[in-house]
């Protein structure tokens, strides 16, 4: 039986060309990391199921793969008619397929904390799955790569990763960036102006909504869930307030609340102070990032020319360590959307020219003499970091040339009897056209 060649919905693969843009995209990412001091690890694509669920809000933990157990799973299960899909699941999966590279970066801190120097500055480029409905922009296997500082409450933290997101922004050369930031502590402190502290989860996954839905369908879902008339006056408020300053007076009346209040300031007021190369900070009180574990700062951030949604996000978390053991150790991170920066850039047209042109020269194949030949000067050239490589078989020179032709190859090197002789080479300009004799020396400095 012929298999039908196929991938799974949302996932996806890469053609070449592609992985030299997005390799372009991970070497400017990791560069701008080491630039601010972090370290690389890695976690394995699979954590226990008790690892990830119960991090993310129920919505969340919906989205997370799991793992069938290995063997016959099936006769170990305690199932019958009665059963529901919830309990058998238990039975018969304890793993699961990370959902994010944060909840597994706090489990590899308290694993390892014996080992980590703390304030620890972490990065982190890998997979991750979620089992969503697949649309633009959002895949059911992507790439992340976040950046951590865990184990100090600093905001010096925050101040750090706003300027970090303007400096990958900049060198990708992707106009128009915004930073928008907010903090969960002013959304409870709204919350709790609003008379329902106890549906704080459920208004935020809603408000977290907005941009998609619009406010008539978020004050719909939040009266749905039981927030007041009274309740949803207090959020018009709120939405309608566009500076840090305007929050003061709305959150007198909430301790939590006046304290996210300063943390904000305190970031706003000293990123404008040293100024950001390209991006604009703002503050979005609709921003909400309906991740259970941020308690502090939220940031995301949005390329305003292209619809798609967020490019990066991230935020404080005061908590997530102490699941695992380890109390009061608190952390703060970002994490840049490697795929919807590459739609962005290739939208807009970013990428910088002849990026997937990884062949410079190549040399043309006349023959099993003539290639052996051709062997040591390609030593030479790649000994000197040039790009090379030999055709391997003999055929016609025009399907030779094609291949370099479609390949993008700069220089095409055609060496022959009197070549091997004369000790020059013959150099073909594949862009101009023109041919030229030179020695092998001359053409190494030439090139570089």
């Amino acid at each position: 039986m012929i298999t039908k060649a196929s991938t799974p919905k949302g996932m996806r693969d890469f053609s070449p060309s592609v992985m030299f843009r997005r390799n372009y995209i991970f070497s400017v990412v990791k560069s701008a990391f080491e630039k601010y001091g972090f370290s690389p690890i890695q976690t394995p694509a699979m954590e226990n199921s008790e690892t990830l669920t119960g991090k993310y809000g129920d919505e969340g933990d919906r989205l997370i793969f799991k793992v069938l157990n290995s063997g016959d799973f099936l006769s170990k299960a305690n199932c019958d008619s009665s059963s529901t899909s919830k309990e058998l699941k238990k039975q018969i999966s304890d793993k699961a397929l990370r959902y994010d590279l944060t909840v597994p970066f706090a489990r590899y801190v308290v694993q390892n904390r014996n080992d980590i120097t703390f304030p620890f500055k972490r990065y982190q480029m890998q997979n991750v799955w979620r089992a969503d409905r697949p649309q633009k922009g959002r895949f059911r296997e992507f790439f992340q790569c976040d950046a951590d500082i865990i184990g100090t409450k600093s905001l010096i933290s925050e101040i750090e990763l706003v300027q970090l997101s303007d400096e990958v922004f900049t060198s990708l050369n992707i106009p128009n960036i915004e930073i928008c930031i907010n903090n969960r502590k002013v959304l409870n402190g709204m919350v709790e102006i609003m008379g329902c502290p106890e549906l704080f989860n459920n208004i935020v996954i809603i408000l977290d909504k907005l941009d998609r839905i619009g406010i008539d369908k978020v004050k719909e879902e939040m009266s749905s869930e039981g927030v007041s008339e009274d309740g949803i006056l207090v959020l018009e408020r709120f939405l309608n307030s566009s500076d840090v300053s305007e929050l003061s007076d709305l959150l007198k009346q909430s301790e939590i609340g006046k304290k996210g209040v300063e943390e904000l300031q305190f970031v706003s007021e000293n990123i404008s102070k040293l100024g950001l190369k390209t991006a604009q900070l703002k503050f979005d009180i609709t921003l909400a990032r309906g991740i259970d574990y941020y308690t502090g700062c939220i940031l995301e951030v949005k390329q305003n020319d292209v619809k798609i949604g967020s490019v990066a996000g991230g935020g404080r978390y005061d908590n997530l360590t102490s699941v695992f053991g380890l109390d009061d150790v608190s952390g703060v991170g970002i994490s840049f959307g490697i795929d919807r920066i590459y739609m962005v850039m290739e939208e807009l047209n970013c990428f910088p020219e002849n990026i997937d042109q990884n062949t410079r020269v190549m040399f043309a194949n006349f023959g099993e003499k003539e290639s052996v030949f051709c062997l040591g000067l390609l030593k030479q050239l790649r000994e000197n970091g040039i790009s090379s490589e030999l055709y391997p078989t003999s055929v016609k020179m025009k399907k030779q040339m094609n291949y370099a032709d479609k390949k993008g190859v700069e220089f095409v090197v055609m060496i022959g009897e009197d070549e091997m002789n004369s000790e020059k080479i013959t150099v073909k300009d594949m862009k101009l056209g023109n041919q030229e004799q030179i020695s092998i020396s001359e053409f190494i400095t030439k090139l570089q």
